[in-house]
């Protein structure tokens, strides 16, 4: 077995368990993303991987060797955190040389190797310059550079761009993704920003309540969630009940959902269809509603309607314009390969 593995690992601060029996396989290479709302162990479970907390649990094997009692300076791997950390009395290549000065490098190699990695994260010519007078996003990419300086076994990073105002972030995953896959290093990233772990991730994690409750590439997440907390953690979705009949027909709200397969022995639990999914058509020969009101947000419209006692939201492009106005009355249409049948 090779890569990082997590044989049902637990940590308990008194009776609390903040993560919970959580097994985990991470091939070398991959690009994680630990995904989930404030207290839901993902912080904590870094933590442990990183050395910097003791599991009241569980093991922690890289490549068949089991780290758990080894000390954080010992793994070999390299951190970036919400903070950055970096020093502020060194400049850009001290900061980045720091990690092989304390390993005893010699002076010319480290310079080699800064030289590297400046080039890598496009701050050619920066080394001279102090920290303080570097932009946000150039200090991130430092802080990267010196995580890296020593090749590291493995790459963790925590909110490392919650700082970032949102264009500088976005640009800042893309080129903290095209890094990774450059260097083919594993990379572990812990977020609660959605979009950060869809636009990064060869893996997502969603955690909550200190467990894992799915681990997939990001369109199994988004278009195949596990449960009804995946399903309306990630992304927008709707919710809606769902009811099999003696006849084995699956109806939402009464209305039947034509060739809607659902588990063997369901009686009744929930659907989960995402906004882009749902179709309005003319009242009639649909599930029926009343527009309650229309958000036009430029790149799409989204339509909430009222039925039953739920509210449904539809998303469209302006392009897909349908011209329904809030006390419309309308058809609701949920394309069957569209809804995920949920027990929970």
């Amino acid at each position: 077995m090779s890569g990082l593995v997590l044989q049902n690992v637990t940590k308990r601060f008194g009776d609390f368990a903040a993560v919970d029996d959580v097994s985990l396989t991470i091939p070398h290479g991959t690009f994680v993303c630990m995904l989930g709302p404030s207290g839901c162990g993902k912080t904590t479970l870094m933590r442990m991987i990183a050395g910097l907390e003791e599991p009241s649990g569980g093991a922690i094997l890289l490549d068949d060797t089991d780290i758990t009692p080894i000390p954080t300076h010992k793994r070999d791997f390299g951190m970036v955190f919400q903070s950055l950390a970096l020093f502020p009395h060194l400049n850009v290549a001290e900061n980045v040389a720091y990690p092989l000065r304390i390993r005893g490098i010699d002076k010319a190699q480290r310079q080699k190797r800064v030289d590297e990695l400046l080039a890598l994260i496009h701050l050619t010519g920066f080394g001279e310059r102090p920290v303080a007078k570097l932009s946000g996003g150039q200090k991130q990419r430092v802080a990267i550079a010196r995580a890296l300086a020593h090749s590291p076994k493995l790459f963790l990073l925590d909110e490392p761009l919650s700082a970032l105002d949102a264009k500088l972030r976005e640009a800042m995953q893309v080129e903290l993704r095209q890094l990774q896959q450059q260097l083919g290093i594993t990379t572990i990233v812990v977020t609660h920003d959605q979009r950060e772990a869809m636009t990064m991730a060869d893996l997502v994690v969603v955690m909550g309540e200190g467990r894992i409750r799915q681990a997939a590439a990001p369109v199994d997440i988004y278009r195949k969630p596990a449960d009804a907390f995946v399903a309306d953690f990630i992304g927008s979705t709707n919710l809606l009940p769902v009811e099999v009949d003696g006849a084995g027909r699956a109806a939402v709200l009464g209305h039947a959902v034509p060739d809607l397969i659902v588990p063997s022995g369901f009686s009744k639990g929930r659907i989960s269809i995402r906004p882009e999914d749902v179709r309005l058509v003319p009242a009639g020969g649909a599930l029926p509603g009343t527009v309650t009101f229309v958000r036009d947000l430029g790149g799409t419209i989204e339509t909430f309607v009222e039925t039953g006692g739920e509210t449904i939201v539809a998303v469209t492009t302006p392009r897909e314009r349908t011209g329904f106005a809030a006390g419309d009355a309308v058809g609701i249409q949920l394309p069957a390969d569209a809804c995920v049948v949920l027990k929970s």
